[in-house]
């Protein structure tokens, strides 16, 4: 199937968020502004790492072209999960964007000693998070090249 021309391929979205409020305005970001991306949602760090390893119930997950993480997670940290994703040869070329209500210099240090692609702070009022995440999927479907599904 062929898409219409000036139209991006579609990409896979995994969101690691353990706020409901915040999956809920993610979602509603990829609905209103119609995103064709595919947004999996998993709820905490240990769930991530299942997801991303294709391990029990996750056996047929679609690997992501792009990972938008949460730094505080229960049950694995998502500073953690940033780590294990970067160390592994397979999920290390998936681009992981650290998106997280902290503004602390620490995190964001962190982050990026730990290899995230970009560190976005979680804008409070919901006009300006759906801003937010309509150009985090601007930038990563029409002017990043990803690299190919693993």
């Amino acid at each position: 199937m062929t898409e219409p021309t000036g139209e991006t391929s579609a990409i896979e979205v995994l969101l690691v968020e353990d706020d409901p409020g915040d999956v809920l305005m993610t979602q509603e970001a990829f609905e209103e502004h119609k995103l064709r991306n595919r947004l999996t949602v998993v709820s905490d760090g240990v769930e991530a790492l299942a997801y991303l390893r294709r391990e029990g119930q996750y056996a047929d997950a679609v690997t992501p072209d792009l990972i938008l993480l949460d730094l505080n997670l229960p049950r694995r940290d998502g500073r953690q999960v940033l780590a294990e994703i970067k160390e592994d040869e397979q999920l290390g070329r998936i681009p992981v964007v650290v998106l997280t209500t902290s503004q602390a210099d620490e995190d964001i240090l962190r982050s990026y000693q730990l290899h995230a692609n970009a560190y976005v702070t979680k804008p409070v009022d919901f006009d300006r998070f759906i801003a937010v995440v309509r150009q985090i999927d601007e930038f990563f479907v029409s002017v990043v090249k990803l690299p190919p599904r693993g």
